[in-house]
């Protein structure tokens, strides 16, 4: 249960939440994805409330679908349709929502050609061009998180969720996904990235977030909370995870 939560961001920023493993961070990101319901509050992005509680307007299902394109999510396990080639992965949530537009029934071809291009050029950023006929069994780990993340990116989302996107991958792979994550972060992009790493959530964000018992403890600066924490909870968190910096 998610208790005052509140925070804000700025376009282009990056935010880590750290907590440990019931704290509320993952139910946190699926309520901004509209996977869950808050039963109070507020979701705002660029001025246009996605989300109010006391107003049943902005939760009408056929609303939620489309506002829940405005956040990407990357989650703990990489959710590859196995019976789709990595190139396909990335594709298909795209075509299937280009074949209500217009220009779809128009010029079906084009469409379905650029949509493969721009697909390629975001394997092609996470570094998988040479892997994009290969199915999921046929790549790593590390690789399938990957194709993960360009997926989430095909979409275009406004903000780019990640849900502690190494905990599944063995420790040599982490870093090749951290690495493409990183990159984002020089293109401008708004992510928030629920993350066990702790040198990487310094490195890498404009604040930090803790939260423990599904309240933010203590929010702020990164290098603040993670090298100097106020709170004796935060401390106790980060004394377990001091060998974990990336």
């Amino acid at each position: 249960m998610l208790r005052d939560i509140s925070f804000t961001m700025e376009k282009g920023e990056v935010l880590s939440i750290i907590g440990s493993s019931g704290s509320g961070k993952t139910t946190l990101l699926r309520c901004l994805n509209f996977l869950e319901r808050p039963d109070g509050g507020a979701i705002r992005v660029g001025g246009e409330t996605l989300f109010d509680a006391a107003d049943p307007a902005t939760q009408r299902e056929r609303e939620v679908r489309r506002k829940r394109l405005r956040f990407g999510l990357v989650f703990q396990s990489f959710n590859l349709f196995p019976q789709y080639t990595a190139l396909k992965n990335v594709m298909l949530a795209v075509e299937l929502l280009a074949k209500d537009q217009p220009e779809y029934r128009a010029d079906r071809r084009a469409v379905h050609e650029r949509i493969e291009s721009e697909a390629k050029a975001l394997l092609d950023m996470v570094g998988l061009s040479n892997r994009m006929d290969n199915y999921p069994w046929q790549l790593s780990g590390g690789q399938q998180q990957r194709v993960a993340i360009a997926r989430a990116l095909a979409l275009k989302p406004d903000i780019l969720c990640f849900d502690e996107p190494t905990s599944a991958l063995d420790p040599e792979l982490t870093g090749e996904v951290l690495r493409v994550i990183r990159s984002l972060k020089t293109d401008d992009r708004t992510m928030i990235i629920v993350t066990h790493e702790m040198g990487f959530a310094r490195d890498v964000s404009d604040q930090v977030i803790f939260m423990d018992g599904g309240v933010i403890v203590e929010q702020g600066d990164p290098n603040e909370i993670i090298n100097n924490p106020r709170e004796e909870r935060t401390k106790q968190f980060l004394a377990r995870y001091q060998e974990t910096e990336y």
